[in-house]
């Protein structure tokens, strides 16, 4: 999945000014269907270790894609022997190419996918949640985290890709904010990029 999404980095560019038209979250979905747009594999490896050593019950993703994070959430869910990932994605293309990627490499039974809008398909969890990974469109960043802010329970870790980017600006203000009851670390994956690990306290 990898080597595909690494072939897939010049038509990206080539596509460039198509991308960047789309205006609603939607355009943006449709737009970038069947592009990967993963995490890099070294993050990967990180929320791996970050969901194994935190044993989460629920962990909750805001951005499935073609579903190589959610690989990664749910095989460290696998080894704990515990808990369930709980994923949304706008795409509709995405969500039917990531069911059966999953149910190909045998994690479906511990993955949900929700098709939607996050900040309404998210609404509907009722239990405590232990670990967020955002990595959907920056901008819904912070509406998301406040959707789930009520059911973060005490020591939860949410983790927000590629906060290096502009459009992400509005989240790092708001999630190192004290008022708002996180504390973390800005995280580099990349030359010019990185992730933000909070710690709801």
């Amino acid at each position: 999945m990898y080597a595909e999404a690494g072939q897939q980095m010049a038509q990206l560019h080539e596509r460039g000014a198509q991308l960047r038209a789309a205006k609603t979250a939607q355009e943006r979905a449709d737009a970038f269907s069947d592009f990967y747009l993963p995490v890099t594999p070294e993050s990967g490896q990180l929320l791996y270790t970050l969901v194994r050593a935190t044993r989460p019950e629920l962990v909750v993703e805001f951005g499935t894609s073609l579903g190589l994070s959610t690989i990664h959430l749910a095989s460290a869910v696998r080894d704990n022997g515990t808990g369930r990932v709980v994923t949304t994605e706008l795409s509709a293309a995405k969500v039917a190419a990531a069911r059966s990627t999953f149910a190909e490499v045998g994690l479906d039974d511990v993955i949900t996918v929700l098709e939607g809008d996050a900040t309404q398909t998210l609404a509907d969890i009722n239990e405590p949640v232990g670990f967020v990974l955002l990595d959907g469109w920056k901008d819904l960043y912070v509406p998301v985290v406040q959707v789930l802010e009520p059911r973060l329970r005490e020591g939860a870790l949410v983790v927000a890709d590629n906060t290096g980017l502009a459009d992400a600006q509005p989240y790092v203000s708001y999630i190192r904010d004290p008022a708002n009851g996180f504390v973390g670390v800005s995280f580099p994956v990349r030359d010019s990029d990185a992730m933000e690990i909070s710690c709801r306290v």
